[in-house]
């Protein structure tokens, strides 16, 4: 990762104060809109106690409102309950193993220094980005900040989403996460759909600008995608299909097993395998 000195301390001194264990005490949840308002008050206060500075606490917030396509989403994710064959054809795997294998060609140069570095070969990046965003294509309409804070505010995962808008607020400190950024209903971010702590977690300045930008640059989406995998146990030279090693790090990337399960079977199909 070739982040300038000053930034890497700049994350490491954010990381420790914007970590999980900070954020006990949280305020209020609901699972309607009902007290948002009042629950960003509280959480500014919150936070400010844990060290995020009001700088930052007010241009995060500045735009916040509660996010309602986010809660539809997060109550409606159907498609992962469908058989291998029926989401593969919903998410359009035929066309991201065509396209995959011209993605690989024009951007070998890249994918060659990426598994040199972290020992991921393309197939399962090309089909994570494939899937995800359709290679950069559509990466989502959503406010970030404000799908983030609905879901912190919402009481479903409420310990879970408070930790992503520390992480948020972390990137937001570090310049690396604009104040109107937009993306997934979730949260995610980019060309690969991070979620703000994997980005401050396995984020790579991949393409040495001195940021993690992984919505413009595709260096970035796909080293940090790669070092998340290695991050989460992949061996290089190892293979990648259900039941063996490097499966257990592709099941890091979602909950989903039929998700799990495409990503290593376009993977396969872009690699040759």
């Amino acid at each position: 990762m070739r982040l300038a000195k000053s930034l890497k301390t700049a994350m490491l001194a954010a990381a420790i104060l914007y970590s999980a264990a900070s954020v006990a005490g949280a305020a209020q949840c609901s699972n309607t809109s009902a007290g948002f308002d009042d629950w960003v008050v509280e959480f500014k206060q919150e936070a400010a106690r844990n060290g995020v500075s009001a700088n930052v606490l007010n241009k995060a917030f500045a735009s916040v409102s509660y996010n309602q396509p986010t809660i539809r989403a997060d109550r409606g994710q159907k498609s992962f309950k469908l058989s291998f064959d029926q989401f593969m054809q919903k998410r359009g795997g035929a066309a991201i193993i065509s396209r995959g294998k011209a993605m690989k060609k024009s951007n070998a140069a890249l994918f060659a220094r990426i598994e040199s570095r972290y020992g991921v070969p393309p197939g399962p990046l090309l089909a994570i980005w494939g899937m995800e965003t359709g290679f950069g294509s559509y990466m989502g309409s959503e406010h970030t900040l404000s799908a983030v804070s609905t879901l912190a505010f919402d009481c479903r995962r409420t310990a879970y989403f408070t930790d992503q808008l520390y992480a948020a607020l972390q990137l937001v400190a570090a310049g690396d996460l604009a104040t109107n950024a937009r993306g997934a209903a979730h949260g995610e971010i980019g060309q690969t759909q991070f979620l703000p702590r994997n980005v401050a977690k396995f984020g790579v300045d991949g393409d040495g600008d001195g940021h993690i930008d992984l919505v413009r640059s595709k260096a970035d989406a796909l080293s940090s995608t790669a070092n998340f995998l290695r991050g989460n146990g992949w061996s290089a030279g190892a293979p990648y299909q259900p039941g063996q090693a490097n499966f257990a790090a592709l099941k890091q990337w979602n909950a989903a097993t039929v998700y799990q399960q495409a990503i290593a079977y376009i993977g396969a199909k872009i690699d040759g395998e």
